[in-house]
């Protein structure tokens, strides 16, 4: 995927939920549950850079318009992470590890340590009941990450890392930042109005190296696996 094809898959996306959004009015059916289990963990590749000043504004906004709504799952400024790879849904406690660990660090190590992720030209993207932080990657990264998924289907990863990309493809082609979750089929016109006045907005690049840790659906629990 080059870098045009990815700028182009974000702004249509964006694109085709604004023309959603003006279509169907409210939130819509609320959701009963959480997207993911919230105190489970899982083991996953990706990075935790330090936000710059854009960033921190970015993240304090959009707690501020969250708020004390129960629906509105946001971001806290300690969990900004982008993924590399997840290889499965949460599904541990604390106090446990994965089957086949010394296997996944093997191939962390072999795909994905000694480089870091970076990622440009960051931008809102818009999905209807979310809000994400999304980049360009540099090419080794793009190249590593379809690599590493490669080599974990021929392990016995290959259930866990089909199921946790069941509706989407593998790897997924976004690069990004999951801001804002909400728990029901549309955002409400607070954050609908904020997409809209800030989807121009560049929020520069971060860089960092790619860590495995066993971490929660927004990685505010994370116990590092290797670094």
């Amino acid at each position: 995927m080059t870098h045009e094809t990815l700028d182009a898959r974000y702004q249509h996306t964006s694109h085709q939920t604004q023309a959603l959004w003006r279509a169907q009015h409210g939130v819509g059916d609320v959701m009963t549950q959480d997207y993911y289990d919230t105190g489970t963990l899982a083991p996953v590749t990706g990075i935790q850079p330090r936000p710059g000043p854009a960033i921190e504004r970015l993240l304090a906004d959009i707690n501020a318009l969250a708020g004390d709504d129960p629906l509105a799952d946001a971001m806290p400024a300690n969990g900004l992470h982008f993924t590399f790879l997840p290889v499965m849904l949460p599904r541990y406690r604390p106090s446990e590890q994965p089957e086949h660990l010394a296997l996944l660090t093997r191939l962390w190590r072999e795909y994905c340590a000694g480089h870091p992720l970076t990622l440009s030209r960051l931008r809102l993207v818009a999905l209807p009941s979310q809000l994400l932080l999304a980049g360009i990657p540099d090419a080794h990264s793009l190249r590593q990450r379809a690599a590493f998924a490669q080599a974990l289907l021929e392990t016995p990863f290959r259930d866990d890392l089909l199921a946790r990309h069941a509706t989407t493809p593998l790897p997924a082609p976004f690069w990004h930042s999951t801001l804002l979750r909400y728990r029901a089929q549309r955002l409400p016109a607070r954050f609908q109005r904020y997409f809209a006045d800030h989807q121009q907005q560049d929020y520069g690049s971060v860089s960092a190296p790619v860590t495995l840790v066993m971490a929660n659906y927004n990685w505010t629990q994370v116990q590092e696996i290797a670094s």
